[in-house]
C-alpha cells in the first residue's frame, strides 16, 4: 500500500526531563501548570512527498473531546537550525500550557528526516503535509487550528496561507517578507542563496518566497498577528512594517507589533510576545471570535 501524505509511520514518548519540571514550577500557575506537567510529548515520523519527515507532538490532558490546535513552523537553516529536545519542550510544552495540542516539523533534511534540506519550496510541502497529519488525529477539533511561526518559518506559513485556509489564526515573528527587494549581500539572502536550485531563476525564487509580492492571495479568514523586534539584525524590522502596509490595502485582518530593544527572536521582550500571541490563539482559534473589522469604518 502506498504511504500517503501526512500519514504518521511512528510515536514514540519522550519522557519530560527533571530540570523542565523544576523550571515549570517556577514559570506556570494554575492550570497552566497542571496542564504542563500533565503533557505528553513525542518524537514522531510522517510522510511528505514520499519522504520520512521527524517532527514532535505535544498533548495537554484530554479536558475536552476535542481540542484546539497550534503549528508551530521553526525558523533557521542547517543542523543549528533544527529543534532540539530543550527548544520542544519550551515552545510545544508552552503550547501545551496554553491547551493547545501543538505539532512541529524537522523538514527534510535535519533532525533526522529523510532528502535534502531546501528553503521555501519541499520543506513547505513538509509544512503543509504536518497539517494533513494534525487533522488527522482524533482528538483535534479541525475548526479550530492555529498557525504560529518563526523567521524562515513565517515565510513559509505565508507561502501555506497563500494556499491553505485551514487555521482559524495565524502569528509570524521575525519573517522575511521581501526577499525581491535586497541585496545579495543581506544576511538572510546569503542564508537562503545555497538552498537555490540550479536550475531555479533567482528572480522567481525570491518573488515565490516574498509575501508582499502576492499578499493579496493570502486567506482573508486567517487573521495575521505580525511581530517584530526592532533590534533584529537577521531580518531588518521593515519587513514586517512593508507587509503591514500591504495587507493595509488588501484588507487582509491583521495586527502588527514592533517591539523596540527586542532582537531576531524576541529576546528582551519574550514574555510580552508570548502573552500577545496566546490571547491571538485564544481569541480566534480556542474562542473562535469574529473576524475583525478591516477597512474605513466608524466615526
Amino acid at each position: 500500500m502506498e504511504l500517503q501524505n501526512g500519514q504518521l509511520l511512528s510515536s514514540v514518548e519522550i519522557p519530560i526531563p527533571h530540570n523542565f519540571l523544576t523550571t515549570a514550577k517556577r514559570q506556570y500557575k494554575g492550570e497552566d501548570l497542571e496542564r504542563f506537567l500533565s503533557m505528553k510529548l513525542y518524537d514522531i515520523t510522517y510522510m511528505s512527498d514520499g519522504l520520512q519527515i521527524k517532527g514532535f507532538l505535544a498533548l495537554p490532558p484530554l479536558y475536552e473531546e476535542k481540542l484546539p490546535a497550534i503549528q508551530f513552523n521553526r525558523g533557521g537553516s542547517g543542523p543549528k537550525g533544527a529543534l532540539t529536545l530543550e527548544g520542544v519542550f519550551s515552545i510545544l510544552g508552552m503550547y501545551a500550557a496554553w491547551g493547545f495540542v501543538a505539532i512541529a516539523s524537522q523538514y527534510r533534511g535535519q533532525g533526522g528526516s529523510e532528502g535534502v534540506e531546501e528553503w521555501g519550496a519541499g520543506d513547505t510541502n513538509d509544512a503543509k503535509n504536518l497539517t494533513v497529519l494534525l487533522k488527522s488525529l482524533p482528538y483535534v477539533d479541525t475548526d479550530r487550528i492555529g498557525l504560529i511561526a518563526g523567521s524562515r518559518g513565517g515565510m513559509m506559513a505565508f507561502q501555506m496561507l497563500r494556499i491553505m485556509n485551514d487555521f482559524r489564526a495565524a502569528v509570524t515573528f521575525g519573517a522575511p517578507t521581501m526577499l525581491h527587494l535586497l541585496s545579495q549581500r543581506e544576511y538572510i539572502i546569503q542564508t537562503f542563496m545555497p538552498f537555490l536550485a540550479k536550475e531555479e531563476s533567482i528572480e522567481k525564487a525570491l518573488e515565490e518566497r516574498s509575501v508582499v509580492v502576492w499578499a493579496d492571495e493570502l486567506c482573508k479568514t486567517t487573521p495575521l498577528l505580525v511581530i517584530h523586534g526592532t533590534g533584529d539584525r537577521k531580518v531588518h524590522p521593515s519587513h514586517s512594517l512593508e507587509l503591514s502596509k500591504v495587507l493595509l490595502d488588501t484588507l487582509q485582518p491583521h495586527k502588527l507589533i514592533l517591539y523596540e530593544n527586542a532582537d531576531h527572536v524576541l529576546a528582551g521582550r519574550r514574555a510580552e510576545s508570548n502573552i500577545e500571541i496566546r490571547q491571538w490563539m485564544d481569541r480566534y482559534v480556542k474562542e473562535k471570535s469574529k473576524l475583525p473589522i478591516v477597512g474605513p469604518h466608524g466615526n
